[in-house]
């Protein structure tokens, strides 16, 4: 029998966690089911035995231009106002990354004004070979930045990233890679930018904080979804699995991630470091950076891509976007009924930046009140 005060939230991540909290605030009883032993999702956090606030799930740097949602997130933590930079190891050399002036003139030995950026880069492309409108990966990247940019920064790292050829993936990713004429380094320029100071883990727990709110934590919504009896559920768990697979499995790329600790202050100048070439990581990321952390040792993440695991990221074949349009068509007539609600990366199979999933969270449950 369905309890019309009941609705159930599938997952204890972002997505599932904001969804939650406007529900209970509107009077709504809300059970929230986790299969991980933690709440958070994969922004996790824990402090190790150094001190140091390491990222369970690798790093997650919140930034957003959504005021509605920054409001939103600091209700629940004070933030740190880190802003992020990242360093690229090319040809021997720690290169600012995402392309600006200063990555142009180490790579090509130039000195340019900033006026000048835009004029070199469309001679990059102009000498390059690539499909107009972008058939694929490279053919995206090219057509922003060249061939020589995108042999140094993006095609290695890209194959290491999600083993395949660049030309076989969905030219959607690099829809629109940031290029900055100026001499601004900053990975993200949105006007929002921070981690919370506590940890996302703690932000979450508070979040979830709530006298409508249970959380049940190691419980697989699977196994007791006939014993729940709730009117509304929020899903954002796997899309394929809510089916029954019934249009195929969709894949996903996972990764292998190694914490190292150093004797030393600090490993690297900056928090994030990608190897696009040399050896099998992808990127280093030194968590202490993030907080200001005081240690005299220093922990350190390598990640590893891998094909199976926990699910990370989405792929976007062309094999797999059609295995999402069909259960996408399944998602909207459920969703038409008003009981199910599906949001985040892996219920819609589909990026979301974190502010991103937070938005579209808050926007779907705050709809979902105002027709019930």
């Amino acid at each position: 029998m369905k309890n019309e005060n009941l609705s159930v939230v599938v997952g204890a991540g972002l997505a599932g966690s904001a969804a939650a909290r406007v529900l209970a605030e509107s009077g709504i009883r809300v059970v929230v089911i986790e299969k991980l032993s933690h709440v958070a999702g994969h922004c996790h956090d824990m402090k190790n035995e150094e001190g140091i606030t390491v990222h369970t799930y690798g790093p997650h740097i919140f930034h957003t231009n959504n005021r509605e949602v920054w409001q939103f997130v600091n209700r629940f933590a004070d933030f740190n106002y880190y802003q992020h930079r990242v360093l690229s190891y090319a040809d021997g050399r720690m290169i600012p990354f995402p392309i600006n002036r200063d990555t142009i003139a180490e790579v090509f030995g130039l000195t340019l004004s900033t006026n000048e950026v835009r004029t070199f880069l469309s001679e990059e492309v102009a000498r390059s070979q690539f499909s107009n409108p972008p058939r694929n990966f490279r053919d995206a990247v090219v057509s922003q930045v060249g061939e020589r940019l995108y042999e140094l920064f993006f095609k290695n790292y890209t194959i290491k990233q999600w083993e395949r050829d660049p030309e076989l993936l969905s030219p959607e990713i690099a829809r629109r890679i940031p290029v900055r004429e100026n001499r601004d380094s900053r990975y993200f320029t949105d006007k929002y930018q921070g981690i919370p100071s506590e940890g996302y883990t703690r932000m979450i727990e508070r979040m979830l904080d709530h006298p409508n709110i249970e959380v049940r934590l190691s419980t697989d919504y699977f196994d007791i979804v006939e014993e729940l009896g709730a009117s509304m559920t929020v899903y954002t768990g796997p899309l394929d699995r809510y089916f029954g697979y019934e249009y195929g499995e969709l894949e996903y790329r996972s990764l292998e991630l190694e914490f190292r600790t150093f004797d030393q202050e600090f490993y690297q100048p900056v928090a994030t470091v990608n190897y696009p070439n040399d050896y099998d990581w992808t990127r280093i990321t030194e968590f202490k950076h993030f907080l200001g952390e005081m240690s005299k040792r220093t922990t350190v993440c390598f990640e590893y891509p891998k094909s199976s695991g926990e699910p990370y990221y989405i792929v976007m074949s062309d094999d797999n976007l059609e295995k999402r349009e069909k259960y996408m068509k399944n998602v909207a007539e459920l969703e038409a009924t008003g009981k199910v609600l599906f949001i985040g990366r892996l219920a819609e199979y589909k990026y979301y930046n974190m502010d991103q999933v937070i938005a579209e969270s808050l926007s779907k449950t705050q709809q979902w009140l105002q027709a019930k």
